[in-house]
């Protein structure tokens, strides 16, 4: 999950627009890593680097999890210290002349992502959009929503089993939980809303749709690419 590139592939490729996984490191149920995030931004990027000529950088491994830290394990930052390392990221690849970045987000949690990209004055953007995840979900035919499934749930598990089937452990078959409205995460985090920490289905999930969810988004990437290719 970590770029292999040296500092010739670098220069080699000259490439205008750097991929940046922003994952986090929270509880996933009893079946999922804590790095669940971190693996499907990597999983994201990996394939979006395969496919285009973009600079893939190493992820962010801790980001905003404040809503699951009723359970062991999760560790968090603050939404400042988030926006001060992905602005002094973009800063020191515009020293380097890639002048471009896209930030790869595997946690729903990370709300200010919107705001860093807004104040970034085109040269951010943010990768998957809603938009690209219902289309990935169609294209890949999860049955869930994308509210009902919300956490470890049919999504997330079919993009492990796909990707990295070694990283889950034994339950998640069994583990579906619908937790109808979370009218007050925001404030009191998910707890309230489930015992094991598991929103969704994940009995449902596959690797064929993990699979079929990375193919729909590296499709998408290319829109994403083309908002930095200088106007004729």
């Amino acid at each position: 999950m970590l770029p292999r590139d040296t500092t010739a592939d670098v220069r080699d490729r000259r490439a205008a627009v750097a991929v940046l996984p922003v994952g986090s490191f929270e509880q996933h149920g009893p079946y999922l890593p804590l790095t669940t995030d971190t693996v499907i931004a990597c999983a994201i990027a990996d394939a979006i680097a395969a496919a285009y000529p973009v600079q893939p950088l190493p992820p962010i491994t801790i980001s905003c999890s404040q809503e699951h830290a009723s359970w062991p394990g999760t560790v968090s930052i603050s939404a400042k210290t988030l926006i001060t390392v992905i602005e002094d990221i973009a800063a020191s690849l515009r020293l380097s002349g890639v002048e471009n970045l896209v930030l790869v987000n595997g946690h729903g949690g990370n709300y200010v992502l919107r705001n860093i990209v807004q104040e970034s004055r085109g040269r951010m953007a943010l990768f998957p959009g809603t938009h690209d995840w219902d289309t990935a979900r169609a294209a890949a035919g999860i049955e869930t929503s994308s509210y009902a499934d919300m956490h470890a749930g049919e999504l997330e598990t079919s993009i492990l089993l796909h990707a990295h089937p070694e990283l889950l452990r034994p339950g998640f078959e069994t583990s579906d939980h619908d937790s109808g409205p979370r009218p007050h995460m925001l404030t009191h985090g998910l707890a309230p809303y489930t015992a094991s920490g598991v929103v969704g289905r994940p009995s449902l999930a596959s690797a064929r749709k993990g699979e079929g969810l990375l193919g729909a988004l590296t499709s998408a990437f290319a829109d994403y690419l083309g908002l930095f290719e200088p106007a004729e």
